[in-house]
C-alpha cells in the first residue's frame, strides 16, 4: 500500500520515525513535494480563511497527494510531552481536511496523545497496527526500528547540529557543505520558531539559505539538547503547558543568560496567538535585561518577499556594525 505522508508540520520533527515505521511494516511511504507556489495557492483555496499559514500550507500538501496514494497519514496529535498540549488545530486537523477536500482517499487519523506518559505512545502504535491489520509482535519491532532511526535523527540535531532539511534532503546537504568551507563568521544568531516555520524553505522565504548566504552562523531549538531547554523555562514565573511555545522559550532563556548569542530571530506565524505571546515574552526580557537585537518575522500568504530581505539585512546589518564596535574599543576606556 502507498501511504502519503505531506511535507509539513511536523514531517520536520516525525518523519523518519514514519518513514521506517511503516516500511518496516511492508509499506511504501510517498512524500507530497517540496511547498511551492502552486500548493499554496491550492491550500488557500481548499482551507478556511482564518487558519494560519502552515495548516493552509498543509491543506495544499494533502492536495498534492492525492491520485498518488492508497491512504493519507493524518494522525489526530494531541500531545507529545507528558502534562502539555500543543496548538488545537493539530487535533481537528483531520476533520478540518476532510470536510474541506472533497474526494480524498482513505485518511489514517490515529490519535497520538502522550499528556498522560510517554508509554501511551504503545497506544498510537498499536492502533497504527491494527487500522493496517498488523499484529502487535510485528508492530513493536516496527517501532524499535523507527524509535532507533528517531533517536539517530535527534542525535544529529544536537549533537552535529544539522538542521532538518540537511538531513532529509541530500539536495540541501551538500549546499551546506559548500557554505561551510567558507570562513565562519564571528557573529552567531538564535533562530527561534517552530520547526514547520523555519525549515519550509518556501514558507520562510530561504531565510536559512540567507543566513548561510551572509555566513552567519546560527542556532535553532532542534540544535539543543532538551536538558538544557529545561533549564532555561526555569526563569518562568509559571509553567507553560503548550509544548512548542515552552520550548522556544526556554531556548531563548538559556542563551540569553549565558550570553552566547550576538541576536535573535523570532519566525511566527500571522494570527498564531501562541506565537504572539512567546514572542512579545521574548522581546520584553530583552529591552529589560539585555541589549541584543531583535528581530520578529510574521509569516502570511501575503508576506512579500522583497521587505523580508530589507528587514533582515537591516538586522544584519545592526549585528555587524555592533561587532565592529565592539572590536575597536580603545584599551583605555
Amino acid at each position: 500500500m502507498k501511504i502519503g505522508i505531506p511535507r509539513a508540520l511536523f514531517y520536520y520533527q516525525f518523519y523518519p520515525f514514519w518513514k521506517i515505521f511503516f516500511e518496516s511494516l511492508g509499506h511504501n511511504v510517498i512524500l507530497s513535494s517540496p511547498t511551492n507556489k502552486e500548493i499554496l495557492k491550492k491550500g488557500i483555496e481548499l482551507c478556511v480563511d482564518d487558519a494560519c499559514l502552515p495548516i493552509k500550507i498543509f491543506h495544499g500538501h494533502v492536495a498534492d497527494l492525492m491520485g498518488k496514494v492508497d491512504t493519507i497519514y493524518i494522525p489526530r496529535i494531541v500531545s507529545i510531552e507528558p502534562k502539555e498540549y500543543i496548538c488545537p488545530k493539530f487535533l481537528g486537523l483531520p476533520d478540518m481536511i476532510r470536510n474541506s477536500i472533497p474526494d480524498l482517499p482513505c485518511i489514517m487519523d490515529t490519535e497520538l496523545n502522550l499528556y498522560r506518559g510517554k508509554s501511551k505512545i504503545f497506544d498510537y502504535v498499536f492502533k497504527l497496527g491494527k487500522d493496517l491489520n498488523v499484529n502487535k509482535n510485528r508492530v513493536l519491532v516496527a517501532y524499535y526500528k523507527a524509535l532507533k532511526t528517531q533517536k539517530q535523527f535527534e542525535y544529529q540535531l544536537t549533537r552535529e547540529l544539522r538542521i532538518p532539511q540537511d538531513i532529509l534532503n541530500e539536495t540541501r546537504q551538500i549546499q551546506k557543505d559548500q557554505v561551510l568551507e567558507k570562513k565562519p563568521s564571528h557573529i552567531k544568531v538564535l533562530l527561534l520558531g517552530h520547526n514547520y516555520n523555519i525549515y519550509d524553505d518556501f514558507i520562510s522565504m530561504g531565510l536559512i539559505r540567507k543566513l548561510r548566504k551572509q555566513n552567519i552562523a546560527f542556532i535553532t531549538s532542534e540544535m539543543v539538547v532538551k536538558k538544557n531547554i529545561l533549564e532555561g523555562t526555569k526563569k518562568l514565573s509559571k509553567d507553560m503547558f503548550w509544548t512548542l511555545g515552552k520550548k522556544t522559550i526556554g531556548t531563548a532563556h538559556y542563551f540569553l543568560d549565558r550570553k552566547k548569542i550576538d541576536g535573535i530571530i523570532h519566525v511566527a506565524s500571522f494570527g498564531c496567538g501562541p506565537d504572539s505571546l512567546v514572542g512579545e515574552l521574548i522581546e520584553k526580557k530583552i529591552k529589560r535585561d539585555y541589549t541584543i537585537p531583535f528581530l520578529s518575522l510574521n509569516l502570511d500568504e501575503h508576506a512579500g518577499e522583497t521587505g523580508f530581505n530589507t528587514r533582515l539585512e537591516a538586522f544584519l546589518d545592526v549585528l555587524e556594525g555592533r561587532g565592529y564596535i565592539e572590536d575597536n574599543f580603545s584599551t583605555y576606556g
